[in-house]
C-alpha cells in the first residue's frame, strides 16, 4: 500500500492531518510496547506471589521488581497489575479504630502474664485472613491460655462485629472461670458497643492490647502461625466449604492430637490430666 500512495495521499483519503497519523502511530507502537512489558511484570508478580506465599503486599514486590528489572517501576504500576491479576497479600491487614462515640477502648488487664490457673480463666481472641481463590473467609479464635486449646471460633465471609458476637455466644455457653478476662488487639469489631455489653452482662473482664502491639496477644498470634504453616500454606482450594471442613479437621487435630512441646501433651489431654 506504501509502494502506491504516498503517506499525505492515504491521509487525504481518510480524512485526518499528517501529523495526526504520525501521532496515533507513535501511540500505537508505545501502547503495544506497554502492553507486552505489562504481561512480563505480571509473570514476575505470580511467580514473586507464589515464591513467598502471598505474603508480599505490592510494596516489597516493586522493591523485588526494581532488583531484577531494567527499568524502575513504582508501587503505584504494581497495585495496578496485581489488581488486574487478582493478587492480594494474605498478611493481615491492620484494623485501625475510628473515633466514634460507639466505640471505647479497654486497659491491657492481661499485661502478658499469660499463666492461667485454671481452665477458661484467661482468654485469647483474634481475626484472621483465609484466602479462598482471589476472596478471603475470616475466622475469629479464641484460646485458652492454661492449656492452649482453642475453645470457640467462627468462620464468615464478613469480618464484622455478628463474628466476633457468634463466637463469645460459644463461650458464654461454657462454664468460664469467675472474672474470667478475654483479651483482644482494638480491632473495631472488639471496640464495638455491642459486643463490650455482651462482655459486661456475662461477667466477663474486657482486655486489649496497646495499639500497634502484637505481642500483648502473643498467644493467638502464635497458633495463626502454626494454623498457616501447617494447613493454608499447604493447599490449594476455592471451595470455601472445602475449606471450612479442612479447618474443623485441623482444630480437631491441634486440640486433641497435637503435642505441647512443654508438657508432652495435646491441649485436651492436658486439661483432663489436670482436673
Amino acid at each position: 500500500m506504501s509502494r502506491k500512495y504516498s503517506i499525505s495521499s492515504m491521509c487525504k483519503l481518510i480524512g485526518v492531518s499528517r501529523s495526526g497519523y504520525y501521532k496515533w502511530l507513535s501511540y500505537s507502537k508505545k501502547s503495544s510496547d506497554r502492553g507486552i512489558k505489562d504481561r512480563i511484570i505480571k509473570d514476575y508478580i505470580i511467580e514473586i506471589h507464589k515464591k513467598y506465599r502471598g505474603t508480599y503486599g505490592r510494596k516489597r514486590i516493586c522493591t523485588y521488581l526494581n532488583k531484577i528489572l531494567d527499568s524502575p517501576i513504582n508501587h503505584k504500576k504494581v497495585y495496578r497489575l496485581m489488581k488486574e491479576l487478582g493478587i492480594k497479600s494474605i498478611i493481615r491487614k491492620k484494623v485501625y479504630r475510628r473515633k466514634f462515640k460507639s466505640y471505647e477502648v479497654y486497659d491491657n488487664i492481661l499485661n502478658r502474664e499469660f499463666r492461667a490457673n485454671q481452665p477458661l480463666e484467661k482468654i485469647c481472641m483474634d481475626i484472621t485472613y483465609i484466602p479462598i481463590g482471589k476472596k478471603f473467609l475470616y475466622m475469629n479464635v479464641a484460646k485458652d491460655l492454661f492449656n492452649g486449646e482453642i475453645v470457640a471460633y467462627e468462620i464468615s465471609t464478613k469480618m464484622d462485629t455478628k463474628l466476633v458476637n457468634k463466637t463469645v455466644n460459644q463461650l458464654i455457653n461454657m462454664n468460664l472461670a469467675k472474672d474470667c478476662i478475654l483479651h483482644t488487639d482494638q480491632g473495631s469489631q472488639y471496640t464495638s458497643r455491642s459486643y463490650s455489653k455482651r462482655l459486661k452482662d456475662n461477667g466477663i473482664i474486657q482486655s486489649m492490647s496497646r495499639r500497634g502491639n502484637c505481642w500483648d496477644n502473643a498467644p493467638i498470634e502464635s497458633f495463626f502461625s502454626h494454623f498457616k504453616s501447617e494447613l493454608i500454606y499447604l493447599i490449594d482450594t476455592t471451595d470455601p466449604k472445602e475449606m471450612i471442613s479442612l479447618i474443623n479437621d485441623y482444630i480437631y487435630f491441634y486440640n486433641n492430637e497435637r503435642i505441647q512441646l512443654k508438657n508432652g501433651m495435646s491441649s485436651i489431654e492436658y486439661r483432663t490430666h489436670s482436673a
